[in-house]
Parts: structure tokens; C-alpha cells; sequence
């Protein structure tokens, strides 16, 4: 029997995007079940029925500073242990830059500050929606304790990028 799948919250403003994303990641060949909830903002209603969440992603359009707004609105809702590696940051629009109205440095700071790592991605694109899926699936494996060795906490230092500079830095 394979071992209890893990469940996640995907948190933002676009519907469309984050079903597709959402099915994208089911499409990945997991040994165990995924379960995904996608949500527009936090807290959920009290009425959901839902399972064990091992992994919440905000996601942030850098074409919409409402998105930026909702995301930080919905952050206050989350138990401060959550962000103990059971938090992570999407930025999408990344590809468009020039047409950004939340500006990249902003999404970066805020993941800093609530110790969560960071994908920056175009979920309008197939190719980079599949690519993210499968990081998200993997991140989740790891919140839900199906990867041997590593732990959620490692999350932020394992997605950390050479060709991104240090926190500290920031």
C-alpha cells in the first residue's frame, strides 16, 4: 500500500492559473495520493471539510499588486509553526517583466521574512507550469515526510539558487 499521500493549500487570485497548475501536479507519477485544495485567500471558511495540510503556497501574480495584497492579507491567518517548512512562495508572470507591477525584490523580501522558499515562474506557459508542478509535488513530499533524510526545514536551504544572492544580502 502506498504511504498517505500529502495535501496542500494553493493560495491566490488566479482561478484559471492555479486550476491548471493544480492539475498539472496531479499529472505528476507520485508513489503516494495528492490531495489539492486551491483557495482565493485565507482563513478558509470554518465549513470546509478538509484533510491534513502539509503545504501552503502563496501564490503572487507580479502583474497585480492585488495579488501582493491578498497574499499578505491571507499570510496573517497562517499559525507562525506553519512557516517551520510547511510554507512556500510562487511569484508567476516572472517572464514578463517589463509589465510587472510587484516588483521581483518585493516577493523575495517577503518569502525572507517568513523563511519559506521561493519559485519564480509563467504559469501561462506549459512548459514552466509542468516544471513548477514537479518542484511542488517534490516540496510537498518532503513537508509530508515521504523523502527519507530530508526534512521541511531543509526546504529553504535546498531551493536557495547560486545565481540568486544570499538573504542576508537583501
Amino acid at each position: 500500500m502506498p504511504p498517505e499521500g500529502g495535501s496542500w493549500e494553493l493560495v491566490g487570485t488566479e482561478d484559471a492559473l492555479l486550476q491548471q497548475l493544480a492539475d498539472s501536479m496531479l499529472k505528476e507519477d507520485c508513489a503516494s495520493e495528492l490531495k489539492v485544495h486551491l483557495a482565493r485567500s485565507l482563513p478558509l471558511p470554518s465549513n470546509v471539510n478538509r484533510p491534513r495540510i502539509d503545504l501552503i503556497v502563496f501564490v503572487v501574480n507580479l502583474h497585480s499588486k492585488y495579488s501582493l495584497r491578498n497574499v499578505e492579507e491571507s499570510l496573517r491567518h497562517v499559525d507562525a509553526t506553519f512557516f517551520l517548512g510547511k510554507v512556500g512562495f510562487l511569484a508567476t508572470g516572472a517572464g514578463r517583466e517589463s509589465h510587472c507591477s510587484v516588483h521581483r525584490n518585493t516577493i523575495v523580501r517577503l518569502a525572507h521574512t517568513y523563511r519559506s522558499p521561493l519559485l519564480f515562474c509563467d504559469l501561462e506557459v506549459e512548459g514552466f507550469r509542468a516544471t513548477v508542478a514537479q518542484r511542488l509535488v517534490r516540496m510537498l513530499q518532503i513537508c509530508a515526510g515521504h523523502v527519507p533524510g530530508v526534512s521541511a526545514l531543509n526546504l529553504l536551504s535546498l531551493l536557495r539558487s547560486s545565481e540568486n544572492p544570499a538573504l542576508e544580502d537583501l
